[in-house]
């Protein structure tokens, strides 16, 4: 036992600084937002758009973990929550644009027992129907296929929501083209209720002019991940290259383990936003500009003040205070510990010096050169400034550094990659237009992140087997992805909904081969 000693230090050290939640992009990271899942940001995405290079899609989505069918009122925005995506042009580390979103809840048939129902063209009471309700009485109104008007009779609980953009200190509402309202896009309750869902779902795509679209609704979470093999103190499945990948593992896009996260949704807000928007000349620039890198990042606030006032309705007020920030996936998950995650939640990006310490000499790259017995690079870990600055080869030559902050930094000049040619690798695949260059819904962070800040591959000498086949064995979603606006899935069914588990058969977008089994 005594010759384990070190190792059992080194690993229970890991585990308690890493809460379970760790590896799942954002979902539940933190103790404050494993309270408060409404303003759980799950994963931020920005790229720049795969049909018209001429803009970027950002999408902050939140609310981690839904089960699409998990009635009655699935999973709503929060009306009391200002959702953001921040936009820094100025190498600062702070905000020059913002783009807010709020939302408001109606209930239009209060005495209905849930918030969605619908069949076909309409169920009436039958014949022996008892009284007072005479047979033919209207009981179930026709399926839901609209927002708004004709077949949305069955849509009792709708959101409207509006968006505001913030450039220099000047909020200018953004309006619907046809002057009607914003909606927000429903849980897929099931083929009764909803049964068109991807028509249904289409119509929340608006046009706020001058370019910008906008979405927002629940998805299909585009995350993957064996999160319970990772939860396992980095378990994972022998089956599955256990931890580190076979060269044809890694090539593959397939699945030998499990998605955790198949079969589950999530709430989404999308916007396609055009580049000369973005920058700070106001232009779309060239990849060699250093005005052609941006820094982004998504927010959730609540106000500083709620009264509950039993039987009444709850009461907010006050100023907005930051509840979760997110810019590079897997910061807060991997690097910050669970005693300042909190903290790091709630603080500006451009005050992550304070965080430093966390990432010159990452305790999880130590966890994993105690599990797997890799070489690991010595502190400190300059190489993570990568993620945290405005360097080579993400922006220009010539960028102004800028501040340590978490930003998700993206050259617009960079032309998106065809489906066919993209890497699930991003950059360390040689596919420029993906992670750690923004982040594209299908880019495999998880092994990113486990061969960036545990393998060191950005290190001479470093980008060798073992360090660069880490992985999980997950390495696409469960569902396809859409290659036109807003890029993600629609939501997955609540009534035929597949959750795809260990040794079931179709681990890959529910066809091929058996997912490896508990080994």
């Amino acid at each position: 036992m005594t010759k384990f000693k070190p190792f059992l230090c080194v690993l229970v050290t890991a585990i308690l600084a890493a809460p379970p939640s760790g590896f799942a992009a954002s979902h539940r990271e933190a103790p404050i937002t494993a309270l408060d899942h409404k303003a759980d940001i799950t994963d931020f995405f920005a790229f720049v758009s795969y049909d018209d290079p001429s803009k970027v899609t950002f999408l902050l989505n939140v609310d981690p973990l839904l089960e699409p069918g998990n009635g009655p009122n699935y999973f709503p925005f929060d009306d009391n929550i200002l959702y953001a995506i921040r936009i820094d042009n100025n190498n600062t580390g702070g905000q020059a644009i913002a783009f807010e979103f709020r939302f408001q809840t109606e209930i239009r048939a209060p005495d209905v027992f849930t918030g969605f129902v619908g069949a076909g063209t309409g169920v009436n009471a039958p014949a022996n129907s008892p009284p007072p309700v005479a047979p033919g009485t209207p009981i179930i109104p026709p399926a839901i296929t609209a927002l708004d008007g004709p077949g949305s009779e069955g849509l009792s609980l709708r959101q409207r929501y509006t968006v505001t953009m913030v450039k220099d200190g000047v909020s200018t509402p953004l309006a619907n083209t046809t002057n009607g309202p914003l909606f927000a896009v429903p849980s897929n309750v099931g083929p009764r209720t909803m049964p068109n869902y991807p028509s249904f779902a289409s119509q929340g795509i608006y046009n706020l002019g001058n370019g910008i679209r906008v979405f927002a609704g629940t998805v299909d979470d585009p995350f993957y991940i064996d999160l319970g093999a990772a939860f396992d103190s980095l378990n994972f499945r022998q089956g599955a290259g256990g931890g580190v990948l076979t060269p044809a593992q890694d090539a593959s896009n397939t699945n030998t383990a499990s998605d955790t996260v198949s079969g589950y949704n999530v709430n989404t807000i999308a916007i396609e936003v055009p580049i000369a928007m973005l920058t700070r000349t106001g232009t779309q620039v060239a990849a060699t500009d250093p005005a052609a890198t941006i820094g982004v990042w998504g927010t959730t606030s609540r106000p500083r003040i709620t009264v509950r006032r039993s039987p009444l309705p709850a009461v907010s007020s006050g100023e907005f205070s930051q509840v979760q920030r997110m810019g590079n996936p897997l910061i807060n998950e991997l690097i910050i510990g669970t005693g300042s995650k909190d903290f790091w939640s709630i603080s500006r990006p451009a005050d992550d010096a304070q965080f430093a310490n966390f990432a010159l000499d990452p305790l999880f790259a130590r966890a994993v050169n105690a599990v797997f017995g890799i070489n690991i690079p010595p502190p400190p870990r300059n190489d993570l400034l990568l993620l945290m600055q405005y360097l080579p080869p993400i922006a220009a030559p010539g960028t102004p550094p800028g501040p340590v902050a978490d930003l998700l930094r993206l050259n617009t000049g960079v032309p998106p990659t065809p489906m066919p040619s993209r890497s699930r690798l991003g950059v360390l695949g040689g596919d420029f237009a993906g992670f750690p260059n923004g982040r594209r819904v299908s880019d495999d962070v998880t092994d990113i992140a486990t061969r960036v800040v545990a393998g060191g591959v950005l290190v001479p000498g470093f980008n060798v087997a073992p360090n660069n086949l880490l992985g999980d064995g997950v390495n696409t979603n469960d569902v396809p992805y859409q290659e036109t606006f807003p890029y993600v899935a629609f939501a997955q069914s609540g009534r035929n909904r597949r959750h795809i588990d260990p040794g079931e058969p179709g681990c890959t977008m529910n066809a091929g081969a058996p997912c490896a089994v508990n080994e």
